[in-house]
């Protein structure tokens, strides 16, 4: 097993502040340097292990990578219902900053928010398909449940107040924003075809794939070899 580390970093509050924040961490004071933005929601808990295992991979290939907690996620304190695309950008950007990135590799939402930096983006995804999604798995859940919920009616009052999908809590400005963002246009797209295997985060649970994490850590460390 390769060791990693977990670390603090400063990250810039909705306040002009700033906070300390997690982030696992590969790091070996190398000259390739990548950032890694991880999946949101309900796919960040299906493919932060499958993340790591590719971080683990690249370590062995000379790549340092770190992947930061983003505010309101994970072992954050910050409330998540109070964050917009727009501080999660400042997070992004401030983290490529505090680690000396050289690259990012974004994963799924996580192109949303690339800071401006070369690099790649992993099956990325439009904000407002990411709240399609969950929107359908609420109702769902509630016509299980013995009542009836309408999309329409949930988005216009997330718009308004916010909303609780998947437990997650997204507040209004979140949930505007999401609605029209598109992955970042100046990242490399990696596609699930390219690196084959069904797509994890379709999966009921969380799991990892040796043979993708393979196929992803091949993909990028021949390309950060490249000048």
């Amino acid at each position: 097993m390769t060791p990693f580390e977990l670390t603090d970093w400063p990250c810039p509050a909705p306040d002009g502040e700033r906070h300390e924040e997690m982030a696992l961490v590969f790091d070996r004071r190398r000259e390739r340097r990548l950032l890694v933005l991880p999946a949101w929601f309900d796919e960040a808990n299906k493919l932060r292990r499958q993340t790591v295992e590719v971080m683990r991979r690249l370590d062995l290939s000379g790549i340092d990578s770190f992947l930061p907690d983003l505010p309101g996620c994970n072992e954050s304190g910050a409330p998540l219902e109070l964050q917009t695309l727009t501080s999660w950008r400042a997070a992004g950007a401030a983290a490529a900053e505090h680690f000396r990135a050289t690259r990012v590799l974004t994963v799924r939402a996580g192109a949303l928010i690339a800071p401006d930096l070369p690099g790649w983006a992993y099956a990325p995804i439009e904000g407002g398909r990411i709240l399609r999604s969950m929107l359908r798995s609420r109702t769902i859940a509630a016509r299980e449940a013995g009542h009836t919920e309408r999309s329409e009616d949930l988005q216009a009052r997330a718009r308004s107040d916010g909303i609780e999908l998947g437990g997650w809590h997204i507040g209004a400005a979140m949930f505007a924003e999401l609605e029209r963002a598109g992955p970042a246009d100046h990242l490399a797209p990696i596609t699930p075809e390219t690196i084959g295997g069904p797509s994890l985060w379709l999966r009921a649970e969380p799991d990892d794939d040796p043979e993708q994490a393979d196929a992803l850590a091949a993909v990028l460390a021949i390309a950060m070899s490249e000048p």
